[in-house]
């Protein structure tokens, strides 16, 4: 599956392709509410740049945010399924 996530992010324009790709892999394997600061640790990346990616893709519908905690949308769960195509994800 992580192929088909790889050759999505690298499709959308406004996905960074190595940070926001490690998020959505991180989310595919572990489906849970996360800080930015336990993504980011997990992934090798800093806080405050995983935040700011984060914040980024809430805004496209892909995650919420509630109290600095993100959970993938019903949306995310579909873009990480492959449900949901280029066209259909919202810019930010």
């Amino acid at each position: 599956m992580s192929l088909r996530l790889k050759e999505m992010v690298e499709r959308i324009s406004w996905f960074k392709d190595g940070v926001d790709y490690e998020i959505l892999l991180f989310y595919e394997s572990y489906d849970i509410g996360a800080t930015a600061k336990v993504v980011a640790y997990n992934i090798d990346y800093g806080q405050n740049y995983v935040n700011a990616r984060m914040k980024k893709m809430e805004r496209a519908g892909l995650f919420s945010n509630e109290g600095g905690v993100y959970e993938l949308t019903d949306l995310g769960r579909e873009f990480l399924a492959g449900n949901v195509s280029e066209d259909e994800l919202p810019e930010p």
